[in-house]
């Protein structure tokens, strides 16, 4: 009986020893065929933006689909005039298409019929600038128009750089540094050194508000804010020396 449970020890240590052998070779090779370092790097940048749309619509309603686009008709000088006080050049303003629907009488437990009482019209416009302070105000004050008889309804005004493409070439080359510092620091402690460079990815921009930090998989846009922040993302892969 002892004899048996020495012969099964022996077996035991045999396929312990040899399964330490298969792991160690596996470690071994691994580590020789993936002598590279991947690592994320980032650069953030604040930017003001340089370019501003501001679009708001009119509104008209009628008796009948004449009367309606008549009223809207009356409306287009005074809304002209006013952008026009307001500093903007004519090729700032663009008018756009007007939209109009059938008004069709309620009863008074709240049911549509089909019995057409009037029309409603509405015409959008669309105002750009360079100078995003003024868009900013038309956005504010664009309600005083109510004073004039004009019945406006505005949107949220969006703002942009215009100079974000070649801004993302000189970013990506910045990131791509932080990411070779980082791998740096990462090598650091094992005495290796960082050698070239394999591979670059360029991750999404992050554009949002100059004092956010949210992030996403798939990019930020942010158009609500004159001042923004940039955030570029390189995932560069490196020898390993």
């Amino acid at each position: 009986m002892l004899e048996k449970i020495e012969k099964f020890q022996v077996l035991l240590l045999g396929l312990v020893i040899g399964l330490a052998g298969i792991i160690a070779t596996v470690i071994i090779s691994s580590s020789l065929s993936k002598n590279v370092i991947s690592v994320t790097g980032s650069y953030s940048q604040n930017v003001t933006s340089d370019k501003g749309v501001y679009e708001f619509e009119v509104n008209a309603r009628g008796t009948s689909r004449a009367d309606a686009y008549a009223k809207l008709k009356k409306q287009n000088p005074i809304v002209k005039d006013y952008l026009l006080s307001q500093g903007f050049a004519k090729d700032e303003i663009e008018e756009k298409y007007i939209n109009g629907y059938n008004l069709y009488e309620i009863t008074y437990n709240g049911n549509t019929t089909n019995k057409i009482v009037g029309f409603n019209a509405d015409q959008k416009y669309s105002v750009k600038s360079n100078d995003v302070n003024k868009i900013k105000k038309l956005s504010t004050d664009i309600n005083t128009l109510t004073e004039k008889g004009v019945d406006v309804s505005g949107y949220e005004p969006s703002y942009y750089y215009s100079k974000l493409s070649d801004l993302k070439v000189e970013m990506l080359e910045k990131a791509s540094k932080d990411a070779k510092q980082r791998a740096k620091a990462m090598l650091k402690a094992t005495n290796n050194k960082v050698g070239k460079i394999q591979s670059v990815q360029m991750g999404v921009f992050q554009i949002t508000p100059e004092d956010s930090t949210n992030v996403s998989d798939y990019g930020i846009n942010d158009t609500s804010s004159i001042k923004k922040k940039i955030t570029s993302v390189a995932n560069v892969t490196f020898r390993v020396k």
